[in-house]
C-alpha cells in the first residue's frame, strides 16, 4: 500500500518535536526545574543554627528592619560603617561574630551568599560598635569577606537591577575563636557550629546609586 506524500512529510516532523519535547524534559519527562527553584538558603544564619539559642535584637543608626541602607554606607559613596547594636547574649556568652551577606549574590562559581564583612571575637561586654568605627574593640578580629582574609566592611555595591537584601547578622557564642578561625568563611562557619548561644539580624536593602 503506498503511503500519501502528505502522510511522509508530516510523520518526520512530528517525531522531530516530539523528540525535541522529551529531550527538554529529561527521561522523566517532567520539565526540568529552574537554576534558582529550590535554592537553599545557605546564610550563616542558617549554616550555623542556632538550636533553642536565644534572639538577639540588632539594630543600627542607618536605617530600620527592611529599609534602604544610605549610600554614605555603601561602596558607591562613603563606604562608610552605619554603626551597628544588639541586645546582650544570655548567660555563658563569651564573644560575638558579625557577618554580613547579600544574599541575592552569589560568587562565580559559588553556592554562597556574597560575603562582605565579618568581625569575631567581639567581648561579651560590647553589645554596640559606632558609626564609622575604624578601630576594633580589644581582643576583636577582622575576618574574611569576598576581597580575602582581614579585611574591614566592605558595604553594597548592588549591581543594576533589583534591590538586594543585605544581612547583618549577630551571633552570641560560649567560646573565643582562635586566630585561624579567620582565615576563610569555611573555617568561621565551622569553628562557629555548636557555640551559638544567640542570634539575631537587621536587613537593609541596597539599590543602584541613580546618576548624578
Amino acid at each position: 500500500m503506498a503511503i500519501p506524500d502528505r502522510l511522509r512529510l508530516e510523520f518526520p516532523l512530528k517525531l522531530l518535536a516530539l523528540t525535541i519535547l522529551l529531550a527538554g524534559c529529561g527521561a522523566t519527562g517532567k520539565a526540568p526545574p529552574s537554576s534558582s527553584a529550590g535554592a537553599a538558603d545557605k546564610r550563616a544564619l542558617i549554616t550555623v543554627p542556632a538550636n533553642g539559642a536565644a534572639k538577639l535584637t540588632v539594630t543600627t543608626p542607618a536605617f530600620t528592619d527592611g529599609s534602604d541602607i544610605p549610600f554614605e554606607n555603601t561602596q558607591y559613596k562613603g563606604n562608610t560603617f552605619p554603626g551597628l547594636s544588639w541586645s546582650a547574649g544570655p548567660a555563658g556568652t563569651m564573644s560575638y561574630v558579625i557577618i554580613l551577606q547579600d544574599v541575592d549574590a552569589r560568587p562565580r562559581g559559588s553556592t554562597e551568599p556574597y560575603l562582605h564583612w565579618t568581625m569575631g571575637n567581639i567581648p561579651a561586654s560590647v553589645t554596640t560598635l559606632d558609626a564609622g568605627m575604624t578601630t576594633l574593640p580589644a581582643g576583636s578580629l577582622y575576618g574574611p569577606n569576598y576581597r580575602g582574609a582581614n579585611q574591614p566592611y566592605a558595604g553594597p555595591r548592588t549591581p543594576p537591577g533589583p534591590k538586594h537584601h543585605y544581612h547583618f547578622q549577630v551571633f552570641a557564642l560560649d567560646s573565643v575563636l582562635s586566630a585561624e578561625a579567620f582565615a576563610s568563611y569555611e573555617a568561621l562557619v565551622g569553628a562557629m557550629k555548636g557555640h551559638v548561644v544567640a542570634s539575631g539580624e537587621v536587613v537593609g536593602l541596597g539599590q543602584v546609586m541613580p546618576a548624578s
